[in-house]
Order: C-alpha cells, then sequence, then structure tokens
C-alpha cells in the first residue's frame, strides 16, 4: 500500500512541509518519487513516520530521534508515560492492525483498553480518534472494504453487546431516532453515540444504515421523537448532500432538531434550514449528548 504526502499530513498531523523539510535535512525518511516525481510511502514508512511524529510531540528534538536506530525509537515510543501519549501509540497500533489484516491482534488490543478502561472511555478516547484516521484512508482510497469490515465488525459486535449491558439510574425524557441515509453502510459511529446517549439514560429508537426517508418518515409519525440523529461517513457517490438536508428539512419540520456529523459537515459552506444542526467533532457531539 503506497501513501501521499497529504496522506502522510492528515494521519501523522505533521504539515507536509515539515516533512520534506525533514527529509532534506535527516536521513531519518526517505521516499520513493513516481515516475512523475511524486513523493509516495510504504506502510513501513507510514509505521515510521507515526512514530516519528509521536515522539516530536512529546519533546524528543527531530536531530535526536534522527540518531536513534527503529529498536530505540520503539523503545523510547513505550516508554513514554503521558496518558494522551499512550493512547496515541494504542491508536496507530490498531491503524497498522488493519492495514496488514492483523485481526486477532486488533481485537486483543481493544479488549484490553475496554477491561482496563471501561466502553466510554475506550470510545471516546480511542475508537472515535481511530475511526477518525480509517475515514482520512477510507476517503482516500487507502484502505480497501475487506480491512474496514473486518475492523468495523469488532468494533460493532463489542458496541452492540456493551449497549446491552447498560444500566443507568438517569432517565430523560427525550428520544432520538438514530438512522443513517440510503447508500451509507458505515454505522459504527452512529452506534457509538447510541450507546453514549443510552448510557446517558436517553430513550433511542436505532433504525440504523441504510435508512430509506419513508422508514423515518414512519417513525417520526407514531413515535414523535425529539431529535432526528445522523452520521455521514462515506456515502454512494450519488449523495448528494445539499439535497439530503432539504429534504430532511422539509419532510420533518415538525422535528425541531436534527442533527448531522461526520466527515461532509466540515465542508459544507452553505447556509443551513432551522432546525438542522451540524456536530462537527467529538467534544460538540458530547456536548450535545450531556446537554438533553
Amino acid at each position: 500500500m503506497l501513501f501521499t504526502i497529504k496522506d502522510i499530513e492528515n494521519l501523522s498531523g505533521i504539515k507536509a512541509h515539515t516533512i520534506r523539510i525533514w527529509e532534506q535535512r535527516y536521513s531519518l525518511l526517505k521516499p520513493s518519487r513516481s515516475d512523475t516525481n511524486i513523493r509516495y510511502y510504504t506502510n513501513e514508512e507510514l509505521k515510521k513516520i507515526l512514530t516519528i511524529a509521536l515522539l516530536n510531540k512529546y519533546g524528543y528534538k527531530i536531530s535526536h530521534i534522527d540518531k536513534m536506530s527503529e529498536e530505540t525509537m520503539a523503545e523510547n515510543v513505550l516508554s513514554l508515560t503521558d496518558a494522551e501519549a499512550k493512547e496515541n501509540v494504542l491508536i496507530n497500533t490498531l491503524l497498522q492492525c488493519m492495514i496488514n489484516y492483523e485481526i486477532e491482534e486488533f481485537e486483543n488490543l481493544l479488549s484490553r483498553n475496554i477491561a482496563a478502561r471501561g466502553m466510554e472511555m475506550t470510545i471516546l478516547k480511542i475508537i472515535f480518534p481511530f475511526l477518525e484516521k480509517v475515514g482520512v484512508l477510507w476517503v482516500t482510497n487507502h484502505v480497501n472494504p475487506a480491512q474496514e469490515h473486518l475492523v468495523s465488525n469488532v468494533i460493532r459486535q463489542k458496541i452492540i453487546v456493551a449497549i446491552d449491558e447498560i444500566f443507568s439510574n438517569k432517565q430523560s425524557s427525550k428520544t432520538v431516532c438514530l438512522f443513517l441515509p440510503e447508500g451509507e453502510y458505515h454505522e459504527v459511529s452512529l452506534l457509538l453515540v447510541n450507546y453514549l446517549l443510552r448510557k446517558k439514560g436517553v430513550h433511542t429508537i436505532y433504525l440504523g444504515a441504510h435508512s430509506p426517508f419513508a422508514e423515518v418518515g414512519t417513525i417520526v409519525k407514531h413515535r414523535n421523537p425529539d431529535f432526528l440523529y445522523t452520521h455521514i461517513t462515506s456515502a454512494s457517490q450519488n449523495f448528494n448532500f445539499d439535497k439530503f438536508i432539504t429534504t430532511l428539512h422539509k419532510e420533518f419540520s415538525e422535528v425541531s432538531n436534527i442533527i448531522i456529523s461526520g466527515r461532509l459537515t466540515k465542508t459544507y459552506i452553505k447556509k443551513l434550514p432551522p432546525g438542522i444542526i451540524f456536530k462537527n467533532t467529538l467534544g460538540e457531539v458530547r456536548e450535545f449528548i450531556n446537554q438533553i
């Protein structure tokens, strides 16, 4: 699998300009080039850059990292004590497990983290950030359906078990109907939101993936939810986000709050119709859940 410098920037958080400077000044990065002189990076180089980025973020100078062997880099990463650093190490390891089809190790790592920290913290600190990186790979065609389906099914199974085990003394009077539009089958993020809502004692109606407007309309008519919630990860090529928003507003005007999250919300620049609300970040989603 090959990655462009833009892919590396999105996955590592290191600006492409900085990566180019590092390549010029130090020997630790040696990308190959295409016939048209475009840089590209292998899976092993991605793994190395993620390690370098992590060490640099937590205090190691790039000139110092340049003198390290790969074994020393790995040892220094494992020695990081900051909680956020450890989370980033796990997220990067899960990403490599997905890329290399190491699904048993992926599941073991996730299970150990859930056992140690609980499902809610694993969702907030590990799974959501991991899915953000998978989304970058998906949009740039650097993850194939088999890889994505394998890890999604592992996460999905664990969330469903966790939802079944929820017991909350908190009870909200509000009801949220969760659905994905037709052509959208990536339901893990929606399941995560469902879990967080249920954990807060909010009643949910979960329609799940590929839900036609007619089905949503039936729920609105008979159950009168306070909120509609949808999360768009990677809809079909024929999906028209602008039309989707307009139809939501027209068909479900009786629902006072229609919440949309996902990657597409971050690039939408038009004025939203009344009642349509974007949640662009995990923080905004959590705030919404906490305020219900």
